[in-house]
């Protein structure tokens, strides 16, 4: 890769897409870190990285294709208005920034600034990541194209042309993986109540959390499918299911209420 790229932070996420980059041949020349964290200096002793501690000592000879933030939101409005000379129509500022509504950019950066927003999520830092991005009407293919390569390097990419179903994003994948680690959290639980020593019921709950995550990413079938391979009609499964499925008190219900209620709050966060 070619790229261009002005990484604004270079923390967990940064630094796992920047590894991930790297690893997938972008020139090292041509990256500019913001930020001289130890993670920063560590790429730039081993990679040749150009480490910089303020956007003003980027080269006037370096014109980045990619501007993207990945500081922590409650950050960006202390630093996000030095970047406003940088906005151009052959530059594009790609966020991961939780929260920071497309409307926030425009009015740091301008009404004409290209802006595409992304939401991923943790699993990112190892590369399993799902990250959903939004953008305004004057990014080019082109440009949307190179925001999915770089994001691609951390897992799996989706779009929408409607921001506001960023919160939806924000609810489902965003905040998912704790929904999952709860999920390990309640297994376990159960596996104590049952009669289980603690440590060996995190480790039932835990591994079968993995290993089920892992047969449903190598699998071409179904989570539906996959669920009704394991269940043997009158077993213990369905036992189990039939609590977990009940249309009134199961998890269905469960998680759609807890969706809607992280939902809501990203709406009222961004506000």
């Amino acid at each position: 890769m070619n790229t261009r790229l002005l990484l604004v932070g270079c923390g967990k996420m940064g630094s796992a897409m920047l590894e991930g980059w790297l690893a997938q041949g972008l020139v090292a020349s041509n990256v500019y870190i913001v930020e001289q964290t130890e993670a920063a200096e560590k790429l730039q002793t081993s990679y040749g990285i150009n480490g910089i501690t303020d956007v003003k000592d980027v080269p006037k000879d370096f014109s980045p294709q990619v501007v993207l933030f990945a500081v922590k939101p409650q950050v960006l409005p202390d630093v996000i208005d030095a970047y406003k000379p940088l906005a151009r129509a052959e530059t594009v500022f790609l966020s991961v920034a939780a929260g920071k509504t497309i409307e926030f950019f425009a009015s740091h950066l301008g009404e004409n600034a290209r802006i595409v927003r992304a939401m991923p999520n943790t699993p990112a830092a190892v590369s399993r990541g799902m990250t959903v991005m939004c953008p305004t009407e004057n990014v080019s293919i082109a440009q949307c194209n190179m925001c999915e390569t770089l994001l691609k390097t951390v897992g799996l990419v989706s779009w929408v042309e409607d921001e506001s179903l960023m919160d939806a994003v924000t609810a489902l994948s965003g905040s998912g993986p704790a929904y999952i680690f709860h999920l390990v959290e309640a297994m376990a639980q159960a596996g104590e109540t049952a009669g289980l020593p603690a440590e060996q019921a995190m480790l039932l709950a835990r591994q079968t959390v993995v290993g089920a995550g892992f047969l449903l990413d190598s699998s071409e079938e179904t989570a539906e499918t996959l669920r009704q391979n394991v269940t043997s009609p009158g077993g213990t499964t369905a036992a189990a299911l039939n609590v977990l499925m009940d249309q009134k008190s199961g998890l269905p219900e469960l998680m759609t209420r807890a969706v809607e209620a992280a939902r809501k709050r990203s709406v009222e966060l961004a506000g």
